[in-house]
């Protein structure tokens, strides 16, 4: 990373500057590992993540550059920019999507397939959402969604998991597994969604 144009110190984030406090124009290839001054890799450390965010948080909170329109206004945008890397690193399907793109791995819209073996699953799934839609509160069919929804966590939890050792240590950019990483997060992303489907049916039936 470059050293700071304004006083020379080695900068931890190309956000701006703990040494003299000047928030500096982020170059546009910034990725979130490099706004967090760190070597993308699958394993993050979380409190270390957090320590980061209060301190790169500081140099660019608004409030600090107040007598400063110019530099107020580019804190407002490294901020933003900052939470947002944060949010990337901390949740493990941003970070393996973007690990994904940064190693030319296909898009979502490249490769929309899922595991083939996974297919079979979702078949039997959205018959048990397909059953309980307009059914009773109390009926079996509600019931069976308690069941799904613990199923479906499981399937999410280990699946996630499973990326995460693929990822471990990165692969080379273009490799086969790439492919395979995002058919899994293409599951993944359907897991989500049927667990969405089933907290609405619930709370729309008032049980939640």
């Amino acid at each position: 990373m470059a050293d700071c144009s304004a006083c020379g110190a080695a900068l931890e984030t190309p956000l701006g500057c703990e040494a003299c406090g000047i928030v500096l124009e982020s170059p546009p290839e910034s990725g979130p590992f490099d706004i967090f001054g760190l070597k993308p890799t699958w394993n993050v450390d979380e409190r270390d993540l957090k320590r980061r965010l209060r301190r790169f948080g500081r140099i660019v909170h608004p409030d600090f550059h107040m007598g400063d329109p110019a530099q107020q206004a580019l804190a407002e945008t490294n901020s933003a920019a900052l939470n947002r890397a944060f949010e990337v690193l901390l949740d493990p399907f941003l970070r393996a999507d973007w690990i994904l793109e940064r190693l030319g791995g296909p898009s979502e819209q490249e490769e929309r397939q899922m595991p083939q073996a996974f297919l079979m699953e979702v078949l039997d799934w959205n018959e048990t959402l397909d059953a309980a839609e307009g059914a009773a509160a109390d009926s079996p069919e509600r019931q069976a969604l308690d069941r799904l929804a613990e199923t479906l966590t499981e399937e999410r939890d280990a699946r996630m998991q499973a990326i995460g050792r693929k990822l471990s240590p990165l692969p080379e950019r273009g490799a086969p597994v790439l492919r395979t990483i995002r058919q899994e997060l293409n599951a993944i992303r359907y897991l989500s969604r049927a667990l969405y489907r089933i907290r609405d049916l619930r709370y729309g039936a008032g049980e939640i």
